[in-house]
């Protein structure tokens, strides 16, 4: 599993059948920053990913990809790389809270 932010929607009219009424999001993933680990830092990559879970635009998810994508349910015979399958609502790194939900949107 990994973290990221959902920086926004991806709307796709014509599509594989089997992906007919499905969200997808725009993800950035988020590492924690080595040379502070009380901060994220953006990943290098942008992914899109099936939600599973209702998340939007801003929050903090958990997401995976690859064959442990399809074991979503609903997806085993979808053409899906990765998934969203949580919505985060606290980081602990060493001891220390780095992000809160409740705080995230003030």
């Amino acid at each position: 599993m990994f973290l990221a932010r959902v920086e926004g929607a991806v709307v796709s009219t014509k599509k594989d059948p089997s992906m007919s009424g499905r969200k997808l999001l725009l993800l950035r993933p988020q590492l924690v920053d080595e040379k502070d680990p009380t901060k994220f830092r953006n990943g290098a990559n942008t992914i899109v990913a099936v939600d599973s879970v209702g998340a939007g635009e801003g929050e903090l998810v958990l997401f995976c990809q690859g064959s442990s994508a399809r074991l979503a349910p609903s997806l085993k015979d979808a053409p899906v790389d990765a998934v969203v399958i949580g919505i985060v609502d606290t980081v602990d790194v060493l001891g220390k809270e780095i992000y809160n939900a409740r705080q995230a949107g003030k």
